[in-house]
């Protein structure tokens, strides 16, 4: 579970509620019309924009702002270099022992490669092939989440502009200006909350998570090569070492 993104959202939504409440009722900002334009136009739009099983897809990935579950950079280095040890004393082939108990994935295709004997070039090329691929899907999700965030606004204008239309339609009756004028407000106001508090900040959450699972996968493409090539386990762990800042870097070996 992510608790940034948790209290985010309670931090957000509730300073919201809480100046509507002190400033007035919060009754006076449900409109189940105004919310029906622009999250029924929002949803609408973005099913033109992309295709459906794309759109679906989204939501999954949305989800990993809520609970993501990313290798730790610093601990996946501690299990290569624990292989590379076991390498230097028993051979290549002594991993596979190990693998079933890797809970990555990643991880665990790329230690099966090495000891099936697969080329390095090999071993590279469908590795690096597959963290391409791996960044595309997130890059795609995110695109959607900041394609929602563009057209909610858009939409919170449309019923604005549909409101305006309709209280000037009824110039004749003051007393439905007011609550005419209150109503196409709404929807800019649903818009706007919409946009900036679950949407872009998600597209930037998920953007953030991709580049940590890539890190750690660059981190094993990196030390699977270092096995691959017999390398002394000091230098492999420096290698690895630099893909973490300064402040993270221990070393297994004091």
């Amino acid at each position: 579970m992510d608790i940034a993104t948790l209290i985010g959202l309670a931090t957000a939504i509730g300073l919201v509620i809480t100046a509507i409440q002190l400033g007035g009722s919060l009754a006076s900002f449900v409109d189940p019309i105004s919310f029906l334009i622009v999250v029924g136009g929002t949803i609408g739009a973005t099913l033109v924009n992309y295709p459906l099983r794309e759109v679906l897809g989204a939501i999954s990935v949305g989800m990993k702002t809520f609970i993501s579950k990313l290798e730790d950079p610093t601990k996946m280095i501690g299990q290569l270099i624990e292989l590379s040890q076991i390498v230097r004393k028993e051979g290549i082939l002594a991993m596979e022992n190990k693998v079933e108990d890797f809970t990555d994935p990643f991880l665990k295709k790329a230690i099966q490669m090495a000891i099936d004997g697969q080329e390095p070039s090999i071993i590279d090329e469908i590795l690096y092939s597959e963290v391409e691929k791996v960044s595309e899907r997130h890059a795609l999700g995110a695109e959607i989440f900041f394609t929602l965030a563009g057209f909610a606004p858009a939409f919170g204008m449309i019923g604005t502009l549909v409101g305006l239309v309709l209280m000037l339609q009824n110039m004749d009756d003051p007393s439905t200006i007011g609550p005419s004028m209150s109503v196409a407000l709404i929807t800019t106001f649903y818009g706007a909350l919409l946009a900036n508090i679950f949407f872009l900040p998600m597209a930037g959450k998920l953007k953030t998570l991709s580049k940590k699972e890539i890190l750690v996968h660059e981190i094993v493409i990196s030390g699977v090569q270092s096995l691959v090539a017999g390398e002394n386990p000091r230098v492999m762990e420096q290698r690895l070492l630099g893909f973490l800042p300064p402040k993270e870097r221990k070393t297994s070996f004091e």
